[in-house]
C-alpha cells in the first residue's frame, strides 16, 4: 500500500519534461462565477419535489458576480445550488435595497409571519404609495386638529380664570382705596387717629388675647421691678445711718476734734431720719403698701435640688469605701 502523503513522486527513465505543454484555454467571458460553501439564508420548499430546506442548510453553490446589476453601487450577487432530492437547480440572490434574500428560480419561500405584508409594499406602484402618503397625511392632520382645539379650549378656560381673578383683585384694590381716603378725609375734618381706628379693626380674637396677654404681663413685670426699685432704697437708708454714725438712734452723734464738722455731720445725717420717718408714716397710714413692702423680692437664684437616695429603695446597699 502506497503512502497517503508523498513526499518524492516517481519519474520514469523515459520520461521527457518537454512533451509536457502547457493548456492555454480562452479566457472566460461573462460574469465572474467562483465555488463557495454557503447555508441557505432562509427556510425553502423546492418547486419540483416539494422538499423542504430548512435556515442553515449548508450547500456547495456558485456566486455568480454579474457586472450591470447594482443598487446605488452595491455589487448584487446571484447564487446556485441544487435541491438535496431531486437536484433541481434553485437560484436566489442578494437584495440590498431590503437587507434581504430574494428567490429567482426553482423554490419558493416559505411564509414568514414576521414578514407578512412586505411583499404588498416591495410590489405597491407609484399610485398606491402616493395614496398610502396622502391618507397618512390627513391622519396627521386631523390628529393635529383635534389637539390645537383642546389646545384652544384649555388655553380658553386658562384665560376666563386669569379674567376673574384679576377682576377679584381690581375689586378689593378699590375697596381698599376706598377706605383709605375716607379715613384720611375724616382724620382731616375731625381730627380722628387713624392708627386708633384701624387698631380695633381687622384682629381676630386669638390676636385679641394674645395682646391682652403681653399687656397684663408688661404689668406685672413693671410692679415686680418697681417692687424691687424700693424696697433697695429701703434698704440703703439703714446703710447710710450706720455710715455716718447714726444708727436710728436719736441724740447719737460722732465726736469730731472739731465742732464744725460734728454740726456737719448731725445736718447730714438729719435728711436720713426724716426720710426712715417718712416712710413709717406712709406705711401706717396705707396698710395696703405695707403689705405689699413686707413681700419678699423675687428671686431668680437657681435652686438646686437635693437628689434622691433612689438604691435605698431597690434595697441596693452600698459598699463603704476603705479609705
Amino acid at each position: 500500500m502506497s503512502e497517503r502523503k508523498v513526499l518524492t513522486k516517481y519519474y520514469p527513465p523515459d520520461f521527457d519534461p518537454s512533451l509536457v505543454g502547457r493548456s492555454r484555454q480562452p479566457k472566460q467571458t461573462g460574469p465572474k462565477v467562483q465555488t463557495v460553501r454557503l447555508m441557505a439564508p432562509f427556510s425553502l420548499r423546492c418547486s419540483s419535489c416539494g422538499e423542504y430546506m430548512y435556515k442553515g442548510r449548508k450547500f456547495n453553490a456558485r456566486k455568480e458576480t454579474p457586472a450591470d446589476e447594482r443598487y446605488l453601487g452595491i455589487q448584487i450577487y446571484r447564487f446556485y445550488i441544487r435541491c438535496t432530492r431531486c437536484s433541481a437547480e434553485i437560484v436566489f440572490k442578494t437584495d440590498p435595497k431590503n437587507q434581504d434574500y430574494a428567490v429567482e428560480k426553482g423554490a419558493k419561500r416559505n411564509t414568514e409571519p414576521w414578514r407578512r405584508g412586505l411583499e404588498g409594499e416591495l410590489e405597491e406602484t407609484d399610485e398606491q404609495r402616493l395614496d398610502r402618503i396622502e391618507r397618512e397625511m390627513a391622519d396627521e392632520n386631523g390628529e393635529v386638529a383635534a389637539a390645537e382645539e383642546r389646545n384652544a379650549m384649555a388655553e380658553l378656560e386658562q384665560k376666563t380664570a386669569d379674567a376673574k381673578r384679576e377682576m377679584a383683585v381690581a375689586d378689593a384694590l378699590d375697596e381698599i382705596r376706598s377706605r383709605n381716603a375716607r379715613l384720611e378725609k375724616a382724620q382731616r375734618e375731625g381730627g380722628v387717629d387713624i392708627e386708633s381706628v384701624l387698631g380695633g379693626r381687622g384682629l381676630s380674637e386669638e390676636e385679641e388675647r394674645r395682646r391682652r396677654e403681653e399687656e397684663e404681663d408688661a404689668e406685672a413685670a413693671r410692679k415686680a421691678f418697681e417692687f424691687a426699685r424700693l424696697q433697695q432704697k429701703l434698704e440703703e437708708g439703714p446703710a447710710e445711718e450706720e455710715v455716718l454714725g447714726l444708727p436710728g438712734v436719736p441724740g447719737s452723734a460722732v465726736t469730731n476734734g472739731e465742732g464744725s464738722s460734728g454740726s456737719s455731720s448731725s445736718s447730714a445725717a438729719a435728711g436720713p431720719s426724716t426720710t426712715s420717718s417718712a416712710a413709717a408714716a406712709a406705711t401706717a397710714s396705707n396698710p395696703t403698701s405695707a403689705a405689699a413692702t413686707d413681700m419678699p423680692p423675687p428671686s431668680f437664684k437657681r435652686q438646686v435640688k437635693k437628689k434622691k437616695d433612689h438604691s435605698a429603695l431597690l434595697g441596693i446597699k452600698k459598699k463603704q469605701p476603705l479609705v
